[in-house]
């Protein structure tokens, strides 16, 4: 029948489509999607798809390597440590029993010139000025020579001066007594000899 113009156009009902026939979607129900990626495989991957690179196993073997090298250097230097500890005080040992046993004859003529002190006091003197000798002898093989002299100049690496006197006859800063004998010289020096000088003017 005939539409009147104004009439709006009115949509007929579809009709019912055949049991089992596939409808076409809707104009506004489309989405767009996401084009899916194409699943690699490893062997377009290559190797970086499975396990470490070569280059960072390198790397750990050689951090590996360091570390052992250094446990093994340490372990070295405690067993030097503790060998020269052992060295030194096997070095000591040995020259403290040397050094006693170089005044064991002193200790036996000591012991001679008093056993006969009853005897004659002369011969006792001369007994003990020998061992004095002796002892002396010692102190100067071991590096450490004895020092007594008079009439020499004050020096204050070799002298200590405990008193000062007043002689017209020597020149002032003369070793005019030695009251205590000083033994070595330089860095080697046991004591200084201690002594009293001529006074300056």
């Amino acid at each position: 029948m005939p539409r009147h113009p104004d009439e709006p156009d009115r949509v007929m009902p579809a009709e019912p489509a055949p049991e089992g026939a596939v409808h076409p979607p809707r104009e506004d129900s489309r989405q767009p999607t996401t084009p899916l990626r194409p699943q690699t495989t490893n062997d377009e991957t290559g190797s970086d798809a499975v396990g470490p690179a070569p280059a960072q196993d390198e790397h750990i073997a050689a951090m590996q390597e360091l570390e052992d090298r250094w446990r093994r250097a340490l372990a070295d230097l405690d067993n030097l440590r503790k060998r020269h500890a052992r060295e030194l005080e096997r070095e000591r040992t040995v020259e403290r029993s040397r050094t006693a046993a170089a005044f064991l004859p002193v200790l036996d003529n000591l012991e001679l010139a008093l056993s006969h002190a009853d005897a004659d006091s002369g011969a006792v003197v001369e007994g003990i000025r020998a061992v004095r000798d002796q002892a002396v002898n010692v102190l100067e093989l071991l590096g450490y020579p004895r020092h007594a002299e008079t009439g020499v100049t004050f020096d204050p690496a070799r002298h200590e001066v405990v008193g000062v006197v007043d002689d017209p006859d020597v020149e002032p800063g003369t070793v005019v007594q030695v009251l205590r004998p000083g033994y070595g010289d330089g860095d080697r020096q046991l004591r200084p000899a201690t002594v009293t000088v001529a006074k300056r003017e």
